[in-house]
């Protein structure tokens, strides 16, 4: 293939603007931000299985404590009912009957509290686990939003860098013969890399040094042949600094 010296040298600027859009590719997916959120969503996923276990643990003991309640109020009632009775007297095996049973409802009651005591003791840890459990989410939920608006502001900086070197590769383009853009892009796109400096007997492009009969076949070749490395099939672009 030929084309002119000047076309193959801005065939160069070409790959900057291409190099320069990889590169943005590139840094689009590998943002630090991206990982942060994919950590956090990991961490948050853990978290939030300890609040439902921190919360399951509260509400068993709430309705726990909510039977103990009643037992305690049943247990009151009946006293009260007992109570009244004996107040108001009657016969002697009655009113001893009703005795034994409020001694025994007295101690039933105090066994009651007891246990409803230390199960609302159990609650208040229970309850202090689930509110330590939830502020760690939320500060998750808040490091997660923080980082997503990371993301989002540099997501927005490399579309408008994006937007920009797009723009610039087109009239770059079609300024260049397009049988030669053509060979280019196709190797761009095998490779990612098309063309690059021919440079002190050196292929820009896989750095390896020419010597002998691939050297001297460079040397030898027109200004406007389109020269290619025999290793890597990339365009070697020949300028002043090539050292020829």
């Amino acid at each position: 293939m030929k084309a002119s010296p000047d076309a193959q040298r801005r065939l160069l600027d070409l790959q900057a603007v291409d190099t320069a859009l990889a590169q943005l590719a590139h840094r689009r997916k590998s943002l630090p931000e991206l990982a942060e959120i994919e950590a956090v969503g990991r961490e948050l996923a853990g978290l939030d299985d300890e609040r439902v276990r921190a919360q399951v643990t509260v509400d068993d003991l709430d309705r726990d404590i909510s039977r103990f309640e009643k037992d305690i109020e049943q247990v009151r009632t009946r006293k009260d009912r007992d109570q009244k009775r004996l107040d108001a007297g009657g016969a002697l095996r009655e009113i001893e009957g009703l005795q034994h049973e409020l001694a025994t409802l007295n101690r039933r009651q105090g066994e009651l509290e007891d246990a409803e005591l230390e199960l609302m003791e159990q609650r208040e840890t229970a309850e202090a686990a689930l509110t330590e459990v939830q502020g760690r989410l939320d500060a998750a939920n808040e490091r997660r939003a923080a980082a997503e608006r990371r993301r989002d502001e540099a997501l927005a900086d490399i579309a408008k860098e994006q937007e920009f070197k797009t723009s610039s590769r087109a009239p770059l383009a079609a300024d260049l013969p397009a049988d030669l853009v053509g060979l280019y892009d196709k190797i761009r796109l095998e490779s990612g890399l098309g063309a690059a400096l021919f440079q002190s007997g050196r292929c820009g492009g896989c750095r390896i040094e020419l010597y002998g009969a691939d050297l001297a076949r460079v040397k030898a070749a027109e200004p406007d042949d389109v020269v290619r490395c025999e290793e890597c099939r990339r365009i070697m672009v020949r300028t002043k600094e090539s050292g020829l």
